[in-house]
């Protein structure tokens, strides 16, 4: 179901941030691999990587080029946060957590040939003292939007399967202050907030779409089912402008939750969806399968439901066991990791033994209810009661999943920040 189109979505954050960190007086060249060759030959005296965990492997690869040229390399990222010592061989140093205390002191130091293996911020880091990224050095065009911005780092919930029940993760806010002038910076109306938990704090949220509330925006954030015990900010959300939430359910089986300390009740999950549609609020689920208490009829049970609630769109998941959280230490000292090759640790491969299933079934059964969800006969019978949302809900569905091949395709004919402007308007203003 993933195409071009994912990786063109936004662009990195992190790459951005930190040239925003990054002293006067260098020259500074940002490569985003997904959209642009490496130029390996480029006369650099310093090369950054941000890793995320299934390019790891190649972000190796790309330091050994590099380093085989003299060229120093240093990296950072969640994975190489979470996960030290097992990444320090690979590169002359890593940045562990944070990087805007560090990465003024990284780019001194190798400026001198003083180099240290690990940088790292121990002071605890504060909300305030987070970077905005260099916004205006995005090139638009080569993104279906550049609207994506963030309110706060981490989460405070610590589920097993989740980066954040990592040792070095933590939950910090922003200034308020600071958000409103990362929105007036992007020059759009449309925003999406990309937090790991838009509502980590709700009485926070609260004063940000508050202040919010007169700028005319129409947004979508990341937020857990938590949300329907605070209907009140979810209708000061709706007034601000929020069009859909991302909400991890996860699993429609409580058992399955429990194992891997995920705070959700599945039978207030109807509750949920009919909350949020009354007051026209799309929903995108994610939704993990092969927790322990998974059998093979979790697939029908899930599909049942989403279509049952018109669920307007589905992001699934095989479990994934990320080095550095408590599912992976678990699932390591069981015996149960079956797949070292961390290229695949994307959430759409079996790279450990499940229990209530066989692998071949946990994969066909992944595959199979994507197909099903946006089979076009689901697509219909999904579409949202609210006439207002039908052109966005069979836009996303039919365009980027169902038919993202055919999108994709244009898109090499046209930039892709045309297409999407094209998205906006047709979703929010005819």
């Amino acid at each position: 179901m993933d195409t071009e189109l994912k990786t063109r979505m936004s662009p990195p954050l992190g790459l951005y941030t930190l040239l925003s960190l990054t002293p006067e007086g260098h020259e500074v060249r940002v490569v985003n691999e997904n959209i642009e060759k490496i130029p390996f030959n480029y006369p650099a005296d310093l090369v950054g990587i941000t890793v995320t965990l299934d390019v790891f492997p190649s972000a190796c690869d790309i330091s050994a080029k590099f380093r085989s040229r003299g060229v120093h390399v240093v990296a950072g990222g969640i994975h190489i946060t979470c996960s030290a010592e097992e990444c320090l061989p690979h590169f002359d140093a890593i940045c562990v957590g944070p990087a805007e205390r560090v990465w003024a002191k990284m780019i001194e130091d190798a400026e001198s040939g003083e180099l240290n293996k690990i940088y790292q911020d121990t002071q605890g880091f504060k909300g305030e003292e987070i970077a905005s990224p260099k916004y205006d050095s995005i090139d638009r065009k080569k993104y279906l939007y550049t609207n994506v911005l963030t309110t706060s780092r981490g989460c405070p919930c610590r589920c097993d399967f989740c980066y954040n029940s990592c040792a070095n993760r933590f939950y910090v806010r922003r200034p308020v202050d600071d958000v409103l002038r990362d929105i007036v910076a992007l020059h759009t109306r449309h925003i999406y907030f990309v937090d790991d938990n838009f509502i980590g704090n709700p009485a926070y949220t609260r004063t940000l779409v508050e202040a919010i509330k007169g700028m005319g925006l129409k947004w979508n954030a990341a937020v857990t089912t938590k949300i329907l015990n605070h209907l009140d900010l979810l209708d000061l959300m709706v007034e601000s402008g929020c069009q859909s939430l991302f909400i991890g359910f996860e699993s429609v089986n409580n058992a399955a939750l429990a194992a891997v300390h995920k705070d959700n009740s599945a039978e207030l999950y109807g509750r949920l969806a009919e909350e949020l549609h009354k007051r026209g609020i799309m929903i995108n689920a994610s939704m993990v399968f092969g927790l322990d208490g998974d059998g093979c009829e979790t697939f029908k049970n899930t599909l049942e439901w989403l279509v049952k609630n018109k669920i307007e769109t589905l992001t699934a998941h095989i479990l994934t066991p990320y080095p550095g959280t408590k599912l992976h230490e678990r699932m390591e000292a069981a015996g149960r990791i079956t797949d070292g090759n961390l290229s695949h640790y994307n959430t759409a491969h079996v790279v450990f033994e499940p229990k209530g299933i066989s692998k071949k079934a946990l994969y066909k059964g992944y595959l199979r209810i994507y197909r099903q969800f946006y089979s076009l006969k689901n697509i219909w019978r999904r579409r949202p009661k609210n006439a207002k949302q039908r052109k966005a809900y069979f836009m996303f569905n039919l365009m980027y999943r169902k038919f993202g091949w055919f999108s994709s395709a244009i898109c090499k004919l046209v930039p892709m920040s045309i297409i999407g402007r094209i998205g906006e308007w047709i979703s929010y203003r005819v």
